[in-house]
Order: C-alpha cells, then sequence, then structure tokens
C-alpha cells in the first residue's frame, strides 16, 4: 500500500514580530483526505500560520510546501486550494448569486452552471436569488465556504468557520465539513477552539502552543494514547468497588452518586469489565470517556506548568 500524500508541509517554520514569535520551528504535515484540526489557545499562532500557508503574510523564515511544491507566492499551487479567513465580506444588497459572481471572476472565467453547483452543495441553490443581508450568520458563513469552493480546490483551509454561529449553523457547517470530505474527497484544514466541533469531524489533528507544535497525529490514536476516565454502573455498588480496589490496573476507583468514577489502561478496558462480571457484579453502564477537551487541557496546562 502506497503512504499517503502530504499534501500540506511546514518545516522549521517561523514568523517574528519584533522580539515576539508567533510561530516558532512549526512541522505540519497534512495528509491527501484528511478532516486535520488545527488547535490551540487564543494567540497561539493559528491564525498567523494560515497566513503564511495562503501566502497573505511572508514567513521569517522556514518552508511551505503544497502538492510537493513550495509555495513562495507559487500561483499554481495556490490555485489548488481554498480559504476562508475569519468572516467573509459581502455586498449585501446584491443576491448571493451576484456575490458568487463577482468573486468568480476573480478566478477567470467560472460558470453559471459551476456557480449553482456549489450554492447547492452548502445548502443555498433556492436562496440563491436572496440578497445576502437577508441571511442569518450561518447561511452567510456558509455562502463564504462556498466562495472558497468554486474554484474546485484540493484543499480547504477554514479558521474557525463556525465562531459565533448558533448550534443548529454550528451542526449545519459541521454536517457540510463532513460532507465535502467523504463525498467529494477534499481535504479539509479546519482551525478551532472549539475542541467539541473538531473531535466530531477531525481525522488528524496537531496542537499548538504559544506558537509551538505540541503534538500531532491521528485523533483517536492521541485521545487512547494514556489513560481514560471510566464511569461504571453496577450493581450492588458496595461490592463494585471493593472489585476495583483490587484491581492493581485500575486507578483511583471513587463512588460518585450513582456512579463509579475511575481511571483505566486503554488496553485494560476489556478486563475491568469481565472482570466485574465474571466476579458477579450486574454492570449496566461501562463507560470510558476522555475527551478532545480533556487531552487539550492536560497537554497546554502541563506546558504552562514547565514554561513557568
Amino acid at each position: 500500500m502506497n503512504d499517503p500524500e502530504i499534501i500540506l508541509q511546514t518545516r522549521q517554520l517561523n514568523k517574528r514580530y519584533g522580539k515576539r514569535l508567533a510561530v516558532q520551528d512549526l512541522d505540519l504535515e497534512v495528509l491527501r483526505g484528511d478532516i486535520y484540526g488545527f488547535l490551540g489557545p487564543n494567540g497561539a499562532g493559528k491564525s498567523t500560520t494560515i497566513r503564511m500557508v495562503l501566502s497573505l503574510i511572508a514567513p521569517t523564515s522556514g518552508s511551505i510546501r503544497l502538492f510537493g511544491r513550495e509555495v513562495n507566492g507559487n500561483r499554481e499551487a495556490l490555485a489548488r486550494v481554498g480559504g476562508l479567513v475569519e468572516r467573509p465580506d459581502f455586498y449585501l444588497y446584491l443576491s448571493a448569486l451576484k456575490n458568487m459572481e463577482i468573486v468568480s471572476a476573480l478566478y477567470g472565467a467560472v460558470d453559471r452552471k459551476r456557480i449553482m453547483e456549489v450554492l447547492d452543495i452548502v445548502g443555498l441553490a433556492d436562496r440563491a436569488h436572496d440578497r445576502v443581508k437577508s441571511y442569518s450568520h450561518g447561511m452567510k458563513q456558509r455562502l463564504g465556504i462556498a466562495q472558497a469552493l468554486v474554484a474546485d480546490p484540493e484543499l480547504l483551509i477554514l479558521d474557525e468557520p463556525t465562531n459565533g454561529l448558533d448550534p443548529q449553523g454550528m451542526k449545519e457547517v459541521r454536517e457540510l465539513i463532513l460532507r465535502l470530505n467523504r463525498e467529494h474527497g477534499m481535504t479539509v484544514f479546519l482551525s478551532s477552539h472549539l475542541l467539541h466541533e473538531i473531535e466530531q469531524v477531525a481525522t488528524r489533528m496537531c496542537i499548538l502552543h504559544r506558537g509551538k507544535l505540541v503534538v500531532q497525529g491521528a485523533v483517536r490514536e492521541l485521545l487512547n494514547r494514556e489513560r481514560v476516565a471510566v464511569r461504571i454502573q453496577a450493581d450492588p455498588m458496595e461490592r463494585t468497588l471493593e472489585l476495583l480496589q483490587g484491581m492493581e490496573w485500575v486507578s483511583d476507583p471513587v463512588r460518585q452518586d450513582d456512579y463509579i468514577a475511575c481511571s483505566v489502561a486503554e488496553a485494560d478496558l476489556a478486563r475491568t469489565n469481565a472482570g466485574l462480571i465474571s466476579a458477579g457484579a450486574a454492570v449496566s453502564s461501562f463507560a470510558p470517556r476522555r475527551s478532545l477537551e480533556d487531552y487539550f487541557l492536560g497537554i497546554t496546562e502541563q506546558k504552562e506548568d514547565t514554561s513557568a
């Protein structure tokens, strides 16, 4: 089997503003087919990195490669990338279709059929002739994504696409990202501080902290790398607690109202559950859970401690 194609790669990427290093020695690898979550606290350097990738600002040092080619303003490589950075701008008193035609003119000859196809992809085809001023915030965000899609890019870069949206708008954007990836084969690079959103869609991710890469890899592998929190409901509760206390691989079992909380390595989850059942405990719920938020906070708080 061939190795996955690396379509975005940075090596020792740096961006300095005066004495401040906004991005430091950053090595990223985005593979074809990824939904790549780009995570970090505010001020971590996410937007600066995206602007460098899109050639909106120049790096101080280091390299950026798109589809195996150095960027450095390489129009051919950048033409295969669509980007939405911050909030999209529109002519509010024009229709969505007219706004799309104006943006399309920047790419050269893009026909109306392609524009309507993109509006259909983002769920706005039936509102194509309505003025954008009548759109909700979520619809405007999807129209912004449509503008980034008009040239049929292979890599779509989205900077905080669900920022400021209500739950319904967030759901619509999340479903759109999944659809673009699964049905249209698009690689998506997704910057966000909304960890729950990233956890639901990303296949791979990295965490950026103070401009430095902290960790990078497959989401599931990263979340399963260490011990996971487990909530257990079983009858009788006191007997179950005693059994867990007798399992040397189980850490910190403690009763919390109607469940027992403990910590178990990923590899030991199955034998923990089996051990309870074989000892006569009636297990009604065995729920391992390690959220991306738990992982993110653990990583960044650890970095704060070591840099203090």
